[in-house]
């Protein structure tokens, strides 16, 4: 690599990541990048940063205001418990432990919703398992009060409004612990109604009823909760992928634009080393072949990256595409496409790629291949040709494609369509510039 000692790459400056050498290296570096997302570890991709920060537990905008309505409807049904329970007072053979398990309802509540309210829309591993341990206690003093009736489905309230004050905290925790608590709350009320109510044809529906009230709810939310994850997720990358539409025919994406800002740094970092002294002249061997694989790294992003489109970017860059889209464009045709055509484009390959639940593991969805060029009776001059862009889909069948597909795809180019063994083949032309300005 212009005469840099191969071993001078891996030391790099202090505390900077070694560059790849490579584009190659940089695409390899990229998907391990992905593969330590999907464990947890940190992600320096801009668009990696930002569907993971989009996927916590409580940190959108739109998943505070499900808490919010969570918490409304919350209060609504203790409120309408408690209401319940006084109206029947008297029917209760020993009132003053359901009354107790009110009242730390109430006071447990109050102490979350401060708690949110200062702090904000967080809640720890801790507090939630000491919410976990008030909830127990709520729903064991209930149960000690309405024993004596032996017939839980009628008076059960205390306890049932524990199922409920886990809708809220369905935005605030991962899903697998809201699960746990509703699966031990749910058998907690099994259990006890059968050694508690004989069950006959009058408890039973009461009994079913009670059930349905209790786990049903914070189901829903948990449900609910996670469709609206993937639906801002997924929106998200949307964005990050529609800014290829204006891009210039070659460019860099946001990988290498990371990279270009961390090459960025460590120049900095050595030049400020060189004036203040700290590394005096002449270099020492070490920091020479730091700077010589500095300068080497920049022309690799600066000559090597005019090889990719913006399509390429668009695909491997989406969370969503990158493993459901296979493009084909040896001759960087991609480039040649206007914005409208671009956008058109991209939606059809949206709506083709669907919500990815028919995907094989390591089968693309859709493939999409761009040439030769040619002119099929589409006219064309000494300024135009014409780009045959063929699209295949196996993962959304054809009368399942609405008609926003079909209008994108009227946005590329006067296209066709067959279905050959179960596999949608979409062939548009394309009719562009061949110098184009972008």
């Amino acid at each position: 690599m212009s005469g840099v000692p191969e071993d001078t790459m891996s030391r790099g400056l202090p505390g900077e990541q070694t560059a790849p050498r490579t584009r190659r290296e940089a695409r390899e570096r990229y998907r391990g990048t992905e593969r330590r997302q999907a464990r947890g570890l940190p992600s320096t991709s801009t668009g990696a940063r930002s569907l993971r920060q989009a996927a916590q537990p409580g940190a959108s905008l739109g998943a505070g205001h499900l808490g919010l309505g969570a918490a409304v409807l919350t209060g609504l049904e203790a409120l309408g418990g408690i209401v319940f329970f006084l109206v029947h007072w008297d029917d209760y053979t020993n009132p003053w432990m359901t009354a107790t398990a009110w009242a730390l309802f109430v006071v447990a509540a109050s102490c979350v919703l401060a708690t949110v309210l200062t702090y904000g829309e967080r809640l720890t591993g801790v507090a939630f398992g000491l919410i976990c341990v008030v909830l127990a206690c709520i729903v064991t003093l209930d149960f000690i009060g309405i024993w004596p009736e032996h017939d839980v489905g009628h008076f059960a309230t205390a306890s049932m409004a524990a199922g409920f004050a886990l809708l809220p905290i369905t935005t605030l925790r991962p899903a697998r612990e809201v699960i746990a608590a509703i699966v031990a709350l749910g058998l907690a009320f099994v259990v006890y109604a059968a050694v508690s109510t004989p069950l006959t044809t009058e408890t039973l529906p009461g009994i079913v009823t009670m059930l349905a009230v209790t786990v049903v709810p914070p189901s829903v939310a948990l449900f609910v909760v996670h469709r609206f994850r993937q639906l801002v997720q997924r929106e998200l990358d949307r964005v990050l992928v529609q800014s290829n539409v204006g891009a210039p025919q070659f460019a860099v994406g946001m990988l290498a634009s990371d990279e270009l800002a961390r090459l960025d740094l460590a120049a900095e970092k050595l030049l400020d080393a060189v004036a203040n002294g700290s590394d005096p002249l002449p270099l020492s061997d070490a920091s020479a072949s730091v700077a010589a694989s500095l300068a080497t790294e920049l022309r690799l992003h600066l000559i090597e990256g005019r090889r990719e489109t913006w399509l390429y970017h668009a695909i491997t860059e989406s969370d969503n595409l990158g493993r459901s889209v296979a493009v084909t464009d040896p001759s960087a045709l991609a480039g040649h496409l206007t914005p409208a055509q671009r956008d058109g484009l991209l939606q059809a390959l949206w709506q083709m790629v669907g919500d990815g639940r028919t995907q094989q593991p390591g089968v693309p969805v859709v493939s999409v291949t761009l040439g030769p060029v040619g002119s099929d009776g589409h006219p064309v001059t000494d300024d135009t040709m014409d780009v045959p862009v063929v699209i295949e889909s196996r993962g959304v069948p054809r009368r399942r494609l609405g008609p926003a597909a079909w209008t994108a795809l009227q946005r590329i180019g006067p296209y066709t369509d067959s279905v050959r063994e179960g596999v949608l083949h979409v062939t548009a032309h394309c009719v562009v510039n061949r110098h184009p300005q972008m």
